[in-house]
């Protein structure tokens, strides 16, 4: 399997796509303004407890409180307040090496014995704000690392449950203990398997490192404040599904692709060419066809083999799918095998639908009833082998009497929702539009106020693939008239995320050149 990865930098979003064999997997949008990353350290405030929920509410900044449950303050929240303490009295960062740790919170202890309303304590950002709900906090502050996680206030060392191997589990444990520094706890993380000393001990500085670099923000912060800000959602991804299969790594911006090769050639020297900054005409994600894929996959219908389909309906309690044969039909299966063969295709398409649109929390597939008990446990198999590459953690449980198949997803962020119909950019749904007969001549009339109003001589137009065909056929183009009647150098681009009768100009910079509804020639 041949992995890529495909990054569209744009002014408002980034939008990170991964491909495995060309087929679209996970998809990522972020906001560039976006600040409540998953990881973010914040020094918040306490402005509410709640003893009925045994939990906290925090204001971090956002424009609902966090919630903080007393099970996430962690065991050693003794030690982090102890900390806090001697940083607010002595006016200088300790160094946690030299700390004498805290006994362990009370686990059957109350929040009010902890914390008061106005407190300030820090905290990170476990699950992004979701709907109505605001952040998700810990006080159980982690840096997280390829081969491990790191932990202040703790000394113990743990390793991964998917390690199996006794001796590769005890060999790495014995190695991290004897290289960490005092009252920092470790998470051994799976890709740290078969790692040796010198890679391991290089990431451990790293993270040590950062957590020095940032905790002396705390003494000149004020509540609420960004104490630390996880790495770019674009490394972030990376350093979780990073391994030897990516044949390459499209980035369409020269300072993100030179963060991102930095990053590889930091945790795998021998791979930082797989690296390249895209400079095509096509915009990148057109270009990988992630466009296309992109329509096809996030609507209520998605169709996947021989006629077969699903229905994927969102509520805020769960997520349903139905499983439906379509008008599929081959004379040489029987009912039962032909019902088995779809709901097998079927369990494939929705393993990638859990990864791409990032669907948590409960998850019910109605699949097409099997009467054979041996059909019933093989496609719970293969529902179990096929989400193994999920890194979301996830229960499955077997397929239910009424043919149900019940699946609980981690939810970490909000699910992903693309919208794939779209409003027509000529009437806006008005569901009258001038005849595209003339939609040529007023592309020709925004041309020419470029050139002769806002003295734009060099541009780019971006318009449908058909259209666009269209505009540059022949010898004697439309593009060509254009170009000679206005001696301006403009540049087509055939553009799959616009509208058949919808365009964008665009200056030599790549920046959007906003030409109103107004602006049309009166």
């Amino acid at each position: 399997m041949i992995s890529e990865l495909v990054v569209d930098v744009q002014p408002k979003e980034i939008t990170i796509a991964v491909l495995e064999d060309k087929k679209l997997v996970e998809l990522q949008q972020e906001s560039q303004d976006e600040s409540f990353s998953v990881g973010n350290i914040y020094l918040g405030k306490v402005k509410k407890l709640m003893p009925a929920l045994n939990a906290a509410f925090v204001n971090v900044g956002h424009k609902k409180d966090a919630f903080l449950h007393y099970l996430d303050l962690g065991v050693a929240f003794n030690s982090v307040l102890a900390f806090q303490k001697h940083v607010e009295d002595k006016k200088r960062i300790p160094q946690l090496q030299k700390m004498k740790l805290q006994p362990d919170i009370d686990k059957e202890g109350t929040i009010t014995d902890i914390l008061k309303v106005g407190q300030e304590l820090l905290v990170q950002i476990a699950k992004e704000p979701i709907s109505t709900k605001g952040p998700r906090l810990s006080a159980e502050i982690s840096f997280a690392g390829r081969f491990m996680v790191l932990i202040p206030f703790i000394n113990r060392v743990s390793v991964s449950q998917k390690i199996k191997s006794r001796e590769e589990r005890a060999r790495l444990r014995k190695l991290i203990q004897s290289i960490k520094p005092k009252n920092f706890g470790v998470i051994i993380r799976t890709n740290a398997q078969g790692k040796q000393s010198a890679e391991l001990d290089a990431e451990l500085k790293v993270l040590v490192k950062r957590w020095e670099d940032n905790i002396g923000k705390i003494l000149k912060a004020k509540a609420p404040s960004l104490i630390f800000e996880e790495t770019g959602r674009t490394v972030a991804l990376l350093r979780d599904i990073f391994n030897p299969s990516f044949e390459q790594i499209h980035v369409n911006d020269k300072s993100v692709a030179q963060q991102v090769a930095e990053y590889v050639s930091l945790i795998a020297p021998d791979w930082k060419n797989v690296v390249r900054q895209y400079k095509g005409a096509l915009p990148i994600l057109d270009n990988f066809g992630v466009t296309k894929q992109v329509k096809s996959l996030f609507g209520k219908t998605v169709t996947f083999k021989n006629g077969a389909y699903l229905i994927i309906e969102h509520t805020e309690a769960l997520h349903v799918i139905d499983v439906n044969s379509g008008n599929r039909h081959k004379s040489k299966l029987s009912q039962e095998d032909s019902a088995f063969e779809v709901n097998v295709a079927a369990a494939e398409e929705i393993a990638r639908q859990l990864r791409l649109r990032d669907m948590g929390g409960i998850i019910v597939i109605d699949f097409i009833d099997m009467n054979k008990g041996e059909h019933r446990n093989k496609l719970l198999s293969t529902m179990q082998e096929l989400m193994s590459k999920d890194r979301a953690k996830h229960n499955i449980l077997p397929l239910s009497k009424f043919g149900l198949m019940q699946i609980t997803r981690q939810r970490v962020r909000p699910e992903m929702e693309i919208a794939t119909s779209e409003v027509c950019p000529t009437c806006f749904g008005k569901g009258k539009i001038k005849s595209s007969f003339l939609f040529t001549d007023t592309l020709e009339r925004k041309i020419g106020y470029l050139v002769k109003k806002l003295k734009v001589k060099k541009f780019s137009l971006h318009i449908h693939p058909y259209v666009a065909s269209y505009v540059q056929q022949g010898l004697f183009s439309l593009k060509y008239k254009w170009r000679k009647k206005y001696n301006a150098g403009i540049r087509i681009i055939p553009d799959q995320k616009l509208g058949f009768l919808q365009y964008l100009f665009y200056d030599k910079d790549g920046n959007e050149i906003d030409l109103k509804e107004e602006i049309e020639i009166k």
